[in-house]
């Protein structure tokens, strides 16, 4: 199991999941506002293995991790966690929770995710276990609106806070930096070989344009 040390005094640990199948300035740039507004002590991007929710990354685990370092480098308060990448099989976040729990045992875990995937949530593997393990950061953009009817609704009616109190089962809304942008788009720039300068750190467009990633045929 790849660590990076935390200090006992950390108490509040930030879990990013997700393919990043590139990376990018919308997730990091919301990653960022999280940390600063719910003062956070780090945020753990946490690529995963193979996703359940949606189609598998187009790149190898080994270049989504190296993107992900080329991408945090500056930021000492980001950790690339490689927990579900060495797990192997279905990326479940119940498991990757229950697992960073064990190694944090004095940190309250946060759990990071954008409206689309929170709009999901009732339907994640175990999502009442989940609730129980870590407090849910949803990000929204300025204007987004929350869930206002159905189970989803009723959820957040229960458990929705404007300042996280408790180590677990509290939701939380945080707005982030408007960026109307994604992977998919990135990936379909590159398959057409358009340029995607300003959307991504140099130092991940640097990679991707030496290892001929994402583009038509390779």
């Amino acid at each position: 199991m790849s660590l990076t040390y935390v200090s006992q005094s950390c108490q509040r640990i930030g879990v990013y999941g997700g393919t990043f199948d590139p990376i990018h300035y919308g997730h990091l740039r919301p990653a960022l506002d999280v940390l600063c507004q719910l003062k956070l002590d780090q945020v753990r991007f946490i690529p995963c293995y193979q996703p359940v929710h949606r189609s598998a990354p187009q790149v190898s685990s080994a270049q989504r991790c190296q993107m992900i370092e080329l991408a945090i480098a500056n930021q000492l308060a980001f950790v690339l966690d490689k927990r579900e990448i060495e797990r192997q099989g279905p990326s479940y976040m119940v498991d990757t929770l229950q697992s960073l729990q064990a190694d944090f045992p004095r940190a309250g875990l946060v759990l990071m995710m954008g409206t689309d995937a929170f709009a999901k949530f009732l339907q994640w593997h175990n999502w009442q276990q989940i609730l129980q393990l870590a407090n849910v950061a949803v990000m929204h953009r300025p204007g987004e609106p929350l869930p206002n009817h159905g189970e989803l609704a009723a959820l957040l009616q229960q458990r929705l806070v404007s300042e996280l109190t408790a180590d677990a089962g509290q939701i939380v809304e945080v707005e982030v930096t408007q960026l109307d942008l994604s992977a998919t788009r990135l990936r379909d720039l590159l398959k057409h070989n358009q340029p995607i300068d300003y959307l991504m750190p140099d130092a991940v467009i640097n990679y991707i344009k030496t290892h001929q990633l994402y583009q038509e045929g390779i």
